[in-house]
């Protein structure tokens, strides 16, 4: 597999930037509060079965603190259809608890404070920042590694590693780039049957069809 040329990651950046020029998170929030709780629950979920459960999750816990205060039962009986529930319930209990006792009740918003709360990785806290700062980070989901490696802007076989190497090939505007592979992977360039002779605007630069998992 060849790497795109300089010229080659221009136009497709560029490409990317005017299709999904106002990419934005699937995900339905009104809050950085509801924002965090409902990316934590996308890990190996689909929005869209996350955005079914959030209601009843957000009426029957609208805060940090009322979150924090809740039962373990509570919580697993209101996300039981979300993929790993149990240990989902467990962390977003200790992550409220954390930010009541240690951030006084206010979700932090840099890298370091956040991945130090229960279930927060770094990309659970790079999508964070992305959707709610705009900042310029890039986070790498399976939407986003298949993308990259089926355009060849990665050969690497984990999230971090590709992460970083989106990271070398765009520099700015990492944001919206990271919204606009999550789409354009969701949708056009899918795991399976991609719409790739109906609907790719980037098929002249497609190395591969095949399906990327990251190990």
């Amino acid at each position: 597999m060849k790497r795109p040329t300089k010229a080659i990651k221009a136009t497709l950046k560029s490409r990317f930037l005017d299709r999904y020029s106002d990419a934005v998170s699937e995900l339905h929030y009104r809050s950085l509060y509801e924002l965090i709780v409902a990316v934590m629950l996308s890990a190996q979920c689909t929005d869209k079965r996350v955005n079914i459960i959030t209601p009843a999750l957000f009426n029957a816990f609208p805060s940090v603190e009322d979150l924090a205060q809740a039962s373990l039962e509570k919580v697993t009986s209101l996300i039981n259809t979300c993929s790993f529930f149990n240990n989902k319930a467990k962390n977003l209990i200790l992550m409220a608890q954390s930010v009541m006792e240690n951030y006084g009740g206010q979700i932090p918003l840099d890298e370091k404070s956040l991945m130090k709360l229960a279930g927060v990785g770094q990309k659970t806290a790079h999508v964070v920042l992305i959707e709610y700062t705009k900042a310029n980070v890039m986070a790498v989901d399976t939407h986003v590694f298949r993308v990259a490696h089926r355009l060849g802007l990665s050969q690497a076989k984990t999230p971090a590693k590709t992460e970083q190497d989106l990271v070398n090939a765009f520099k700015t505007e990492l944001h919206t780039l990271h919204q606009a592979f999550v789409l354009f992977g969701r949708y056009i360039c899918t795991a399976k049957n991609p719409k790739c002779e109906s609907e790719c605007f980037v098929r002249e630069f497609c190395q591969t069809t095949q399906t990327f998992k990251p190990t």
